[in-house]
């Protein structure tokens, strides 16, 4: 089965002044497409050959891993955001935040707090944990909550290159960023 990269879910000049149409254009067509076309070269003629890419990110280790996660990360995050959005979020999940961390406030600062210190380049993710519980977690380079077995809820990329063009080194003016185009109704429907 051969993997494809998705086109993105809005244009690419949709979520400026947040995230430029250029950042958009290296991140997805370039770094996100790179993954795709690794991954198709290293399963080719494998055992993982026929596998979905949530099996190859349970079962894999190393390269393969790498690129299979960071093509289900990238998916994943492109559709955490979306233009016209951002705001409070509501339904299921502004229920769940608001009895997690009592605000949305405290948990946008918990969120943007566990972003900015992440060490390297990651992830920053909510999950529902195994208890069915909101949780906050980072991850390091391709790392995702499918390898351990959790559900992700939303997630935001810190890697450089999700940043670099628009803020330069100014990861936390990002991430501030990001609060105005979080695509809550996505991330509802990550809760069913």
């Amino acid at each position: 089965m051969e993997h494809q990269l998705a086109d993105l879910p809005y244009g690419k000049k949709t979520l400026s002044p947040h995230m430029s149409e250029e950042t958009l254009h290296y991140h997805h067509d370039k770094h996100h497409r790179a993954y795709v076309v690794k991954l198709n070269e290293l399963i080719k003629g494998s055992p993982f050959e026929d596998m979905t890419l949530e099996e190859i990110i349970k079962n894999s280790e190393g390269p393969l891993f790498n690129n299979a996660a960071q093509h289900w990360n990238h998916a994943f995050f492109w559709n955490c955001m979306g233009p016209g959005q951002g705001g409070y979020p509501s339904g299921k999940i502004g229920d769940m935040i608001h009895r997690e961390w009592g605000s949305f406030e405290k948990f946008k600062e918990d969120f943007t707090k566990a972003a900015v210190s992440h060490f390297g380049s990651g992830w920053t993710w909510l999950i529902e944990n195994h208890q069915g519980h909101l949780e906050i977690i980072s991850t390091s380079n391709a790392d995702n909550p499918l390898k351990h077995n959790l559900k992700a809820i939303m997630t935001l990329d810190i890697w450089e290159h999700a940043y670099y063009i628009d803020y330069r080194n100014l990861r936390a003016d990002f991430i501030q960023a990001f609060w105005n185009v979080v695509n809550w109704d996505f991330i509802n429907k990550n809760l069913q």
